[in-house]
């Protein structure tokens, strides 16, 4: 059964997209998994299926390299509009999303976040602006959910190999039933904030679009920012903006890297 495939990214995090409209493909976490893998696959950090949508214009599945299939992926939904060649309303299992296509890449409604404890989701009720926990030095963090749950620590002078050490410690703790994707922030200004992402089912990212929302809307509802906010990751910068009560609106790049072909039942 061969198939095609575009290889994209957004700020260096790289996705294999499989347009599955007209001929849909079975994805199990094996076969994702499998082509995920960059030494025996053909290598990706998340996998992009395109699907037909009763209710948008394409629904978009996203499944992480370790197999698992998640909610939502913000670098993803901006390669959605490049990869159709026009603006489009999304359906993904985190809610309905508006791209559009911008310069250079896209523009993103990535929807309201959610902070209910529950909406997170946590083991148990606690304040999601102030959390009173702590993993060795790092304590207090934010929780939000822009489609995915996330943790925000707003801790200076975090490393790569601190992000790699801590953060699967983090995403695994049973406080997190769903696990959680990590984010290590400094805020330099109020308009800009240095981030370190430990992704769920991914490890460390060098970009994290929903990683860049929750931490923009954490840093604003504690006072720490304001929007527009420029996140700047290992792979690039993205703007986010927000205000309470309203939707996260993401830009940044995303690029068409080459176009393949493959049979998947050889995953």
């Amino acid at each position: 059964m061969n198939g095609r495939f575009s290889k994209m990214q957004g700020l260096g995090n790289d996705f294999v997209v499989i347009d599955a409209r007209d001929a849909p493909l079975a994805m199990t976490t094996a076969r994702a998994r499998a082509i995920a893998d960059r030494h025996s696959g053909i290598g990706c950090d998340q996998l992009i299926l395109i699907e037909p949508s009763d209710v948008a214009d394409v629904r978009m599945r996203i499944f992480n390299a370790d197999g698992g299939e998640v909610e939502a992926c913000g670098n993803a939904t901006r390669c959605v509009p490049l990869f159709l060649g026009r603006d489009v309303r999304i359906e993904t299992a985190g809610g309905l999303l508006e791209a559009r296509l911008t310069d250079g890449g896209a523009t993103v409604d990535m929807g309201q976040p959610r902070f209910d404890w529950d909406a997170i989701p946590l083991a148990y009720a606690m304040d999601t602006r102030d959390m009173p926990v702590g993993w060795d030095h790092l304590d207090h963090p934010a929780a939000v959910n822009v489609g995915n749950p996330h943790v925000v620590f707003f801790q200076p002078g975090m490393t790569m190999d601190d992000a790699a050490r801590i953060g699967p410690v983090i995403e695994t703790d049973p406080l997190f039933p769903a696990r959680v994707n990590v984010n290590f922030a400094e805020v330099e200004r109020a308009d800009r904030i240095r981030l370190i992402v430990w992704e769920r089912g991914v490890g460390l990212t060098r970009a994290c679009g929903t990683g860049a929302c929750a931490t923009a809307v954490a840093a604003i509802r504690r006072g720490l920012a304001r929007g527009p906010v420029t996140i700047v990751l290992p792979g690039g910068d993205l703007v986010i903006d927000w205000s309470p009560g309203a939707s996260i609106r993401m830009s940044g790049p995303a690029a068409h890297v080459f176009d393949g072909t493959a049979d998947w039942t050889r995953f």
